[in-house]
This record gives C-alpha cells, structure tokens and sequence, in this order.
C-alpha cells in the first residue's frame, strides 16, 4: 500500500506502539489530550482534515465526542478505527458509536481492531495479530493493508459486532483467571475457566447481534488466552491484586475508569445489557469484582454447581 495520513488520537501505550509500527511506512501525526488538565496537544478539528486514517487509541468513554468532532471536520474518504475494548457511560461499545457517527454510504469508513496485539511485544519487535473488523470487506481489507510490512498481522473480517463483544467482555472474565492463579488453584481449573469463558462468550456474541464464531476469533479466543496468561496483563493484574486482598483497582469510580474491563462490569449492570442470571460465570465474576471476598470458595462452588455436585472440591 503507498504511503498514507495517519492519525493517532491518544499516546498511552497502544497509541506510541501503534505510531512505531507505521511511521516507518506512513505519515503519522498524534493527537492527545491530558486527563486532569483537559488540555488538548492540538485543535483536532484543525489537525484532522486531509488524514486518510484515524486511529483511536483511547478509552471507550470519549469515542462519541471525538467520532463526532471527526466527522464534522473529515471532508475526504478516511477510514477509522478504534481498539477501545470497553463501553461509554451510556453502555455503549465503539462498534454502536461508529455505526451511530459514520454511517453506510458516507465518506467515513469505520472499523475495529482486535486480538492478541501486546503493546509491549510488538514495541520489541514481537509478532501481533488481530481481527480487522469492519461492515464492509473492502475496508477490512484496506486496514490490513495499513500494516502489511509490519510485525502486526490483520485477519479481515466482517462482525465489527461479534468482535466488539469478544473483545469487550473477554475483559470481565480474565480478572477471575488471575484470582484463580493468585491462589494457586491450579492450571487444571484455569483451563476449564478458560473454556468455560469461551462457552459463555460465545452465547452472550450472538444474543448481542454477533455471529458466535467470532467467540472463536482472534478477537475472541486469540485475546481471552493472551490476556489470561500474560504476566503483562492489566487485567489478569486486577485479579491477582484482588487474591492477595488488594482491592484498590475497583475501590473507586476513578479506579473503574482505569480499567476498562472492571467498567464493563458495573455498565452491564447498570444499564441491564445482559441478563447475568443466563451466564452464571459471568455473573460470578461482576459478583466477585463488586465484592471480592471468599473467592475460592465463591470459585469453587462455581465449579460444583455446574456439574451437579454438593460436595466440597
């Protein structure tokens, strides 16, 4: 693919990570802003225009007012893309946001990028591979090309829905394998949480509006297993904190906030987007995130129930 405009809005991790990969082949150009001060580096209306594409490496919350600064001050064909894997204040994921801001027929293209894509392994030099998302092929295929001379390998794809999902709530469940491993549970029952996340996530994708294979996905699967294991991973973090009596991660709103996955959590809840009682794994770990005590017994009375057993483990 020739060169192209790219812009990055945001300079966390993902944001840089993402900036080293394509500057050798692209015109990169970063946008951000700071979270206390409210500053921003640049007028994004200014900077915006004449970009070809626009990657938001950001928190889920402020997609819908930055979509909508985008797409009143992008007059030209441009494609953007979000790596966002949590939900807004109004319980809404990045997939809803762009279908809302970018809509089929317009100049704005829109797609997600999802999978086992560690900031800190492709910053070294690593592998990265991820689902490219989007409801139209075409795009899908134009985002993959973005990285075809880099180490991240973009499988195209057409479930910016399902994929959303996997994605999104992958994040909820990964905390329950760290408090699982923070206890020294085992890997016996990591790997039956594991399949039993995939089992649910699948379900919960298709009563989303997904397709369940995108469970299965890289935006699925290819991330549960990565951030589970991941002794890099924030969210399987949150987890082990919580087995050793750490519970400052989700103490707070603030706290939420750093965590996208943690977020999920209380936005399910408190706009009703899924019914928990139909996904008793999921349900456990909202339970124990909200109120992370007796966590192995919580866990291993999960495992008792499920199959048919009143004994104890």
């Amino acid at each position: 693919m020739s060169q192209r405009r790219i812009l990055i809005l945001g300079q966390g991790a993902m944001g840089r990570m993402f900036s080293g990969l394509l500057r050798h082949d692209h015109h990169v150009s970063h946008w951000d802003r700071d979270p206390d001060s409210g500053k921003e580096s640049a007028v994004l209306e200014q900077l915006a225009p004449g970009h070809d594409c626009v990657i938001f490496a950001v928190p889920a919350h402020p997609h819908a007012e930055l979509a909508g600064r985008i797409a009143d001050c992008l007059k030209t064909p441009a494609i953007c893309l979000s790596i966002a894997k949590g939900l807004d204040a109004d319980g809404h994921s990045p997939a809803e946001i762009f279908a809302q801001h970018f809509p089929a027929g317009g100049l704005l293209r829109w797609g997600l990028v999802y999978g086992p894509m560690i900031a800190r392994d492709l910053s070294e030099g690593r592998t990265g591979f991820a689902l490219a998302a989007s409801p139209e092929r075409e795009t899908a295929e134009a985002m993959a090309g973005l990285f075809a001379t880099t180490r991240l390998y973009l499988q195209p794809d057409d479930d910016p829905v399902g994929a959303a999902w996997a994605a999104i709530l992958k994040n909820v469940y990964v905390p329950l394998i760290g408090m699982a491993d923070g206890l020294g549970l085992g890997d016996n029952l990591r790997g039956f949480l594991l399949a039993e996340a995939l089992r649910e996530l699948a379900t919960i994708v298709e009563a989303r509006g997904g397709q369940g294979r995108t469970a299965y996905s890289l935006a699925g699967l290819g991330d549960l297993i990565t951030t589970a294991t991941s002794a890099s991973s924030h969210h399987r973090g949150i987890g082990e904190a919580l087995a050793r009596g750490d519970h400052s991660h989700v103490a707070t709103d603030t706290a939420n906030l750093r965590s996208e996955g943690v977020n999920t959590a209380v936005m399910v809840q408190r706009h009703g987007l899924l019914r928990l009682a139909d996904y008793p794994l999921f349900e456990l770990t909202v339970r124990l995130l909200s109120a992370p005590e007796n966590i192995e017994t919580a866990i291993l009375d999960f495992v008792n129930r499920r199959f048919g057993r009143t004994l104890a483990a």
